[in-house]
Protein backbone atom coordinates (compact mmCIF):
# COMPACT_ATOMS: atom_id res chain seq x y z
CA UNK A 1 0.00 0.00 0.00
CA UNK A 2 1.43 3.37 -1.07
CA UNK A 3 0.51 6.19 1.30
CA UNK A 4 1.17 9.92 1.12
CA UNK A 5 0.79 12.50 3.89
CA UNK A 6 0.58 16.15 2.82
CA UNK A 7 1.85 18.79 5.21
CA UNK A 8 4.43 21.54 5.41
CA UNK A 9 5.27 20.99 9.07
CA UNK A 10 5.71 17.73 10.95
CA UNK A 11 3.77 18.12 14.19
CA UNK A 12 3.28 15.57 16.94
CA UNK A 13 0.16 14.32 15.13
CA UNK A 14 2.04 13.58 11.91
CA UNK A 15 4.81 11.78 13.83
CA UNK A 16 2.19 9.62 15.52
CA UNK A 17 0.53 8.83 12.18
CA UNK A 18 3.88 7.91 10.65
CA UNK A 19 4.60 5.56 13.57
CA UNK A 20 1.16 3.95 13.27
CA UNK A 21 1.66 3.31 9.55
CA UNK A 22 5.14 1.93 10.12
CA UNK A 23 3.78 -0.42 12.81
CA UNK A 24 1.70 -1.91 9.98
CA UNK A 25 4.68 -2.30 7.68
CA UNK A 26 4.01 0.84 5.63
CA UNK A 27 6.36 3.79 5.26
CA UNK A 28 4.38 6.79 4.02
CA UNK A 29 5.84 9.48 1.81
CA UNK A 30 5.76 12.96 3.29
CA UNK A 31 4.60 15.43 0.65
CA UNK A 32 5.68 18.97 1.47
CA UNK A 33 2.95 21.29 0.22
CA UNK A 34 5.50 24.14 0.14
CA UNK A 35 7.04 22.45 -2.89
CA UNK A 36 3.97 20.71 -4.33
CA UNK A 37 3.11 21.45 -7.98
CA UNK A 38 -0.17 20.17 -9.44
CA UNK A 39 -0.97 20.57 -13.13
CA UNK A 40 -4.33 21.09 -14.79
CA UNK A 41 -3.86 19.78 -18.30
CA UNK A 42 -4.91 16.85 -20.44
CA UNK A 43 -1.78 14.83 -19.66
CA UNK A 44 -2.04 15.28 -15.87
CA UNK A 45 -1.83 12.04 -13.89
CA UNK A 46 -2.61 11.20 -10.27
CA UNK A 47 0.17 11.11 -7.73
CA UNK A 48 1.51 7.54 -7.24
CA UNK A 49 -0.31 6.73 -3.97
CA UNK A 50 -3.20 4.47 -3.04
CA UNK A 51 -4.38 6.98 -0.45
CA UNK A 52 -3.29 10.48 0.59
CA UNK A 53 -3.96 12.06 3.99
CA UNK A 54 -4.28 15.83 3.88
CA UNK A 55 -2.72 17.38 6.99
CA UNK A 56 -1.88 20.88 5.72
CA UNK A 57 -1.43 23.63 8.28
CA UNK A 58 -3.05 26.08 5.86
CA UNK A 59 -6.79 25.57 5.41
CA UNK A 60 -6.93 27.19 1.98
CA UNK A 61 -3.86 25.32 0.75
CA UNK A 62 -5.33 22.04 1.96
CA UNK A 63 -8.67 22.69 0.27
CA UNK A 64 -7.14 23.52 -3.11
CA UNK A 65 -4.81 20.55 -2.88
CA UNK A 66 -7.68 18.16 -2.14
CA UNK A 67 -9.75 19.52 -5.01
CA UNK A 68 -6.93 19.08 -7.53
CA UNK A 69 -5.89 15.67 -6.22
CA UNK A 70 -9.45 14.38 -6.55
CA UNK A 71 -9.63 15.87 -10.04
CA UNK A 72 -6.51 13.88 -10.93
CA UNK A 73 -8.07 10.68 -9.60
CA UNK A 74 -6.38 10.33 -6.23
CA UNK A 75 -8.09 8.82 -3.18
CA UNK A 76 -7.87 11.39 -0.38
CA UNK A 77 -8.85 11.70 3.27
CA UNK A 78 -10.83 13.71 3.93
CA UNK A 79 -12.63 14.19 0.64
CA UNK A 80 -12.66 17.73 -0.74
CA UNK A 81 -16.40 18.23 -0.29
CA UNK A 82 -16.15 17.21 3.37
CA UNK A 83 -13.21 19.54 3.99
CA UNK A 84 -14.87 22.37 2.05
CA UNK A 85 -17.99 22.12 4.21
CA UNK A 86 -16.18 21.76 7.54
CA UNK A 87 -13.78 24.63 6.81
CA UNK A 88 -16.72 27.04 6.64
CA UNK A 89 -18.87 27.40 9.75
CA UNK A 90 -21.85 28.64 7.76
CA UNK A 91 -21.73 25.71 5.32
CA UNK A 92 -21.37 23.34 8.28
CA UNK A 93 -24.42 24.89 9.96
CA UNK A 94 -26.43 24.54 6.75
CA UNK A 95 -25.45 20.86 6.41
CA UNK A 96 -26.35 20.17 10.05
CA UNK A 97 -29.71 21.91 9.64
CA UNK A 98 -30.56 19.91 6.53
CA UNK A 99 -29.72 16.69 8.38
CA UNK A 100 -31.81 17.67 11.41
CA UNK A 101 -28.80 17.74 13.75
CA UNK A 102 -29.36 20.06 16.76
CA UNK A 103 -27.11 23.11 16.96
CA UNK A 104 -27.16 26.54 18.62
CA UNK A 105 -29.42 29.21 17.10
CA UNK A 106 -27.65 31.15 14.34
CA UNK A 107 -28.28 34.40 12.49
CA UNK A 108 -26.38 35.46 9.37
CA UNK A 109 -26.09 39.00 7.98
CA UNK A 110 -23.98 40.75 5.36
CA UNK A 111 -23.75 44.33 6.64
CA UNK A 112 -22.96 45.77 10.06
CA UNK A 113 -26.40 47.40 10.21
CA UNK A 114 -28.20 44.14 9.50
CA UNK A 115 -25.89 42.29 11.90
CA UNK A 116 -26.81 44.68 14.72
CA UNK A 117 -30.51 44.09 14.04
CA UNK A 118 -29.93 40.33 14.03
CA UNK A 119 -28.03 40.47 17.32
CA UNK A 120 -30.73 42.51 19.01
CA UNK A 121 -33.42 40.21 17.66
CA UNK A 122 -31.57 37.19 19.03
CA UNK A 123 -30.86 38.89 22.36
CA UNK A 124 -27.65 39.31 24.32
CA UNK A 125 -25.26 37.67 24.90
CA UNK A 126 -24.21 36.32 21.49
CA UNK A 127 -21.00 35.06 19.93
CA UNK A 128 -19.71 36.58 16.70
CA UNK A 129 -17.47 34.22 14.72
CA UNK A 130 -15.51 34.34 11.48
CA UNK A 131 -16.97 31.80 9.07
CA UNK A 132 -13.46 30.49 8.42
CA UNK A 133 -11.00 30.12 11.29
CA UNK A 134 -9.73 27.72 13.92
CA UNK A 135 -8.05 27.47 17.35
CA UNK A 136 -10.65 29.79 18.87
CA UNK A 137 -9.26 32.88 17.14
CA UNK A 138 -11.27 36.04 16.36
CA UNK A 139 -14.27 34.94 18.44
CA UNK A 140 -16.11 37.75 20.20
CA UNK A 141 -18.58 37.39 23.05
CA UNK A 142 -20.97 40.33 22.82
CA UNK A 143 -22.87 41.16 26.00
CA UNK A 144 -24.58 44.45 25.11
CA UNK A 145 -25.27 46.97 22.33
CA UNK A 146 -22.14 49.04 23.04
CA UNK A 147 -19.93 45.99 22.58
CA UNK A 148 -21.84 45.00 19.44
CA UNK A 149 -21.37 48.40 17.85
CA UNK A 150 -17.64 48.43 18.67
CA UNK A 151 -16.96 44.92 17.33
CA UNK A 152 -19.00 45.48 14.18
CA UNK A 153 -17.17 48.73 13.50
CA UNK A 154 -13.81 46.97 13.91
CA UNK A 155 -14.82 44.30 11.40
CA UNK A 156 -15.88 46.95 8.89
CA UNK A 157 -12.55 48.77 9.24
CA UNK A 158 -10.58 45.53 8.94
CA UNK A 159 -12.26 44.96 5.60
CA UNK A 160 -11.84 41.79 3.60
CA UNK A 161 -14.48 39.42 2.32
CA UNK A 162 -14.65 37.21 5.39
CA UNK A 163 -15.21 40.15 7.72
CA UNK A 164 -18.36 41.09 5.80
CA UNK A 165 -20.04 37.76 6.59
CA UNK A 166 -21.53 38.13 10.06
CA UNK A 167 -22.06 34.70 11.64
CA UNK A 168 -23.92 35.23 14.91
CA UNK A 169 -24.53 32.40 17.36
CA UNK A 170 -26.64 32.43 20.51
CA UNK A 171 -24.35 31.98 23.50
CA UNK A 172 -24.94 28.59 25.10
CA UNK A 173 -24.91 28.64 28.89
CA UNK A 174 -22.62 25.63 29.04
CA UNK A 175 -20.64 24.45 32.06
CA UNK A 176 -16.96 25.44 32.05
CA UNK A 177 -16.27 22.94 29.29
CA UNK A 178 -17.26 21.63 25.91
CA UNK A 179 -16.93 18.20 24.32
CA UNK A 180 -14.78 17.13 21.41
CA UNK A 181 -15.89 13.79 19.97
CA UNK A 182 -13.62 11.96 17.52
CA UNK A 183 -15.42 10.19 14.69
CA UNK A 184 -13.53 7.81 12.42
CA UNK A 185 -15.69 6.27 9.72
CA UNK A 186 -18.92 5.03 11.29
CA UNK A 187 -17.76 5.18 14.92
CA UNK A 188 -17.20 7.73 17.63
CA UNK A 189 -13.97 6.26 18.99
CA UNK A 190 -13.57 8.56 22.01
CA UNK A 191 -14.29 12.02 23.37
CA UNK A 192 -12.78 14.58 25.70
CA UNK A 193 -14.06 17.40 27.83
CA UNK A 194 -12.16 20.63 27.22
CA UNK A 195 -12.25 22.39 30.58
CA UNK A 196 -11.56 26.08 31.05
CA UNK A 197 -12.61 28.96 33.27
CA UNK A 198 -12.65 31.06 30.09
CA UNK A 199 -15.71 30.86 27.84
CA UNK A 200 -13.42 29.76 24.97
CA UNK A 201 -12.45 26.18 25.80
CA UNK A 202 -10.16 25.22 22.89
CA UNK A 203 -7.03 23.39 24.04
CA UNK A 204 -5.09 25.80 21.78
CA UNK A 205 -6.33 28.55 24.12
CA UNK A 206 -5.50 26.73 27.35
CA UNK A 207 -8.41 24.31 27.74
CA UNK A 208 -7.49 21.15 29.66
CA UNK A 209 -8.41 17.76 28.22
CA UNK A 210 -10.24 15.19 30.34
CA UNK A 211 -11.86 11.93 29.29
CA UNK A 212 -15.53 12.20 28.37
CA UNK A 213 -17.54 8.96 28.42
CA UNK A 214 -19.02 8.21 25.00
CA UNK A 215 -22.66 7.66 25.89
CA UNK A 216 -25.09 6.26 23.31
CA UNK A 217 -26.57 9.77 22.99
CA UNK A 218 -23.19 11.39 22.34
CA UNK A 219 -22.12 8.71 19.89
CA UNK A 220 -25.36 8.93 17.92
CA UNK A 221 -25.14 12.72 17.73
CA UNK A 222 -21.46 12.79 16.75
CA UNK A 223 -21.89 10.16 14.02
CA UNK A 224 -24.99 11.92 12.65
CA UNK A 225 -23.09 15.20 12.55
CA UNK A 226 -20.14 13.60 10.78
CA UNK A 227 -22.42 11.96 8.23
CA UNK A 228 -24.18 15.29 7.66
CA UNK A 229 -20.95 16.78 6.26
CA UNK A 230 -19.95 13.65 4.34
CA UNK A 231 -18.10 11.50 6.88
CA UNK A 232 -14.45 10.54 7.24
CA UNK A 233 -12.00 11.43 10.00
CA UNK A 234 -13.56 14.28 11.94
CA UNK A 235 -13.68 16.00 15.32
CA UNK A 236 -17.18 17.07 16.33
CA UNK A 237 -17.38 19.87 18.91
CA UNK A 238 -20.43 19.60 21.14
CA UNK A 239 -21.95 22.01 23.67
CA UNK A 240 -24.07 21.01 26.66
CA UNK A 241 -27.12 23.28 26.73
CA UNK A 242 -29.00 23.09 30.08
CA UNK A 243 -32.33 23.36 28.26
CA UNK A 244 -31.84 21.76 24.83
CA UNK A 245 -29.24 19.12 25.67
CA UNK A 246 -26.31 18.31 23.40
CA UNK A 247 -25.77 20.70 20.47
CA UNK A 248 -23.19 20.43 17.70
CA UNK A 249 -21.05 23.55 17.57
CA UNK A 250 -18.46 22.92 14.85
CA UNK A 251 -16.76 20.10 12.93
CA UNK A 252 -13.02 19.95 12.26
CA UNK A 253 -11.62 18.02 9.27
CA UNK A 254 -7.89 18.14 10.13
CA UNK A 255 -8.08 17.93 13.90
CA UNK A 256 -5.21 17.82 16.33
CA UNK A 257 -5.33 14.92 18.76
CA UNK A 258 -2.05 14.87 20.69
CA UNK A 259 -3.73 15.98 23.94
CA UNK A 260 -6.59 13.48 23.67
CA UNK A 261 -4.75 10.15 23.58
CA UNK A 262 -3.62 10.01 27.21
CA UNK A 263 -6.89 11.08 28.89
CA UNK A 264 -9.05 8.76 26.75
CA UNK A 265 -6.65 5.83 26.59
CA UNK A 266 -7.56 5.47 22.90
CA UNK A 267 -4.90 5.13 20.21
CA UNK A 268 -6.41 7.74 17.90
CA UNK A 269 -3.70 7.61 15.20
CA UNK A 270 -4.06 3.82 14.99
CA UNK A 271 -7.79 4.19 14.31
CA UNK A 272 -7.10 6.82 11.64
CA UNK A 273 -4.49 4.63 9.94
CA UNK A 274 -6.71 1.53 9.98
CA UNK A 275 -9.55 3.56 8.51
CA UNK A 276 -7.30 5.01 5.79
CA UNK A 277 -6.07 1.58 4.75
CA UNK A 278 -9.57 0.14 4.79
CA UNK A 279 -10.98 3.10 2.86
CA UNK A 280 -8.26 2.83 0.20
CA UNK A 281 -8.96 -0.87 -0.22
CA UNK A 282 -12.70 -0.31 -0.55
CA UNK A 283 -12.22 2.43 -3.15
CA UNK A 284 -9.95 0.19 -5.25
CA UNK A 285 -12.32 -2.81 -5.01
Amino acid sequence: MRVGIITSRIRVEEKLLLAAFEARGITPTLINDDALILSIQASSAPLPYDVILERSISTSRGLYTLRLLEMLGNTVINRWQVAHTCADKLLTSAALHEAGVPQPDIEVAFTAEAALQAIERMGYPVVLKPVIGSWGRLLARINDRAAAEAILEHKEVLGGYQHSIFYIQRLVNKPNRDIRAFVVGERCICAIYRNSEHWITNTARGGKAENCPVTPELEALAVRAAQAVGGGVLAVDVLEDPERGLLVNEINHTMEFRNSIAPTGVDIPAHIVDYALRYATEVRA
